[in-house]
């Protein structure tokens, strides 16, 4: 009987077992892999940040070759080439994963080729090319980086700020202050077409403002960074008087080339320490973001673990409690059952009596055996 209930109380515990184990498993199952997503796309994105790190120097040197080469300097400046061999470092390391190899091999081929373009027009017509090129490079870093598609509206509304509202507003704002030192030297049809092409341009500068304020100011509004705030104000201040200096300069009716070439210097810069700025802090909060996921992690490896030593513990109780049984062994004096008690040593003993102790003439002879004794206890009673 005992052994039928054992065996029942063993199958129970097998059958709770698995009905707890099963679902955990699916449960720490979906945790982990969900985990493993994000975390897998964080670090993604932290490539991307690294990229597009890089290739903010680089245009800020382009729109610095751009703006030379138009007033007959032969030679790129300096900055242009060490801004190149920090992309090239990059690619090596990312450029498989972020699919940008072959974009960046024919980028850096006409990047090299700038130097031997002569003429004021031509010069401004390669480095179009070349901008653009690289305009589009952003777009695939972001793109297979998967920053366009980061969940958080902080670090969406930054990587859009870096990644297209920014090297946009460099690119625009450097064409129009060298559309408006082209407009001083042509006439006739050219000028009249570099007109049209200076008053686009300042639209366009305009709407790549608007649009980057915006995209930072909402950045502002939803972060849960406690350093982007002020992080970003003075340079957004600087950045904005760069703006309006440069607007000053841009009339129609009356190009001031040197109030724009004033404010061109002034805005590059202010644009490259906003660059600066926002890539960091993005970086920091993906940073945040990874260690958050990977607390997480821990946190289900635990809970994992420990429900397995439960388990493992359910199932080995009965195993043990069986071996105890067949060995002999006394069950532990928490597991017996109320009124139980341990069996008198005098029982077992051989030849003992129970109920007479070590009384000698409490002796019981066996049955046949004579008793020394008896004659004198029976002479005694007479």
């Amino acid at each position: 009987m005992n052994s039928r209930r054992t065996r029942l109380g063993s199958a129970l515990a097998v059958i709770l077992t698995v009905l707890v184990l099963v679902p955990t498993a699916v449960l720490f199952g979906r945790v982990w892999t969900d985990n493993a997503d994000h975390r897998d796309q964080t670090e993604l994105e932290k490539k991307g940040v690294e990229y597009i790190t890089a290739l903010s120097p680089l245009v800020s040197s382009l729109a610095e070759s751009e703006s030379t080469a138009i007033q007959g300097v032969a030679e790129p400046p300096d900055s242009l080439k060490a801004a190149v061999a920090k992309v090239s470092d990059v690619d090596n390391r990312l450029g498989d994963e972020l699919k940008t190899k072959e974009r960046w091999a024919d980028l850096q081929q006409k990047i090299g080729k700038l130097a031997a373009v002569k003429g004021a027009t031509s010069v401004y017509a390669a480095h179009v090319e070349v901008t653009d090129l690289i305009l589009e490079l952003y777009v695939t870093v972001r793109r297979n980086a998967e920053l366009n598609r980061d969940p958080d509206s902080d670090i969406s509304n930054l990587q859009e700020a870096t990644a297209v509202d920014m090297p946009t507003t460099v690119v625009r704002v450097n064409r129009m202050g060298d559309q408006a030192n082209l407009l001083q030297a042509a006439k006739g049809a050219a000028a009249a077409n570099l007109k049209v092409q200076f008053g686009q341009e300042v639209l366009a500068v305009q709407e790549s403002v608007n649009k980057l304020t915006n995209n930072l100011q909402a950045a502002v509004d939803n972060t849960s960074s406690p350093t982007l705030s002020g992080s970003l104000v003075s340079s957004l201040d600087s950045f904005r008087r760069g703006v309006e200096s440069m607007t000053r300069g841009a009339s129609l009716t009356n190009v001031n080339v040197a109030t724009m070439s004033t404010a061109q210097s002034t805005l590059q810069t202010a644009l490259s320490t906003l660059s600066g700025i926002t890539l960091k802090e993005m970086d920091r909060l993906l940073d945040d973001r990874l260690g958050s996921l990977n607390y997480k992690r821990t946190e289900a490896v635990i809970m994992g673990v420990l429900a397995i030593l439960l388990v493992l513990g359910a199932v080995a109780w009965p195993v043990v409690s069986r071996r105890r049984e067949a060995t002999g062994e006394p069950a532990p004096a928490a597991a017996r059952q109320p009124g139980e008690s341990t069996r008198d040593v005098a029982l077992s003993q051989p030849g003992g009596n129970a109920g007479y102790g070590t009384n000698p003439y409490g002796h019981i002879p066996a049955y046949g055996e004579l008793d020394p004794t008896q004659r004198e206890r029976s002479g005694a009673l007479r």
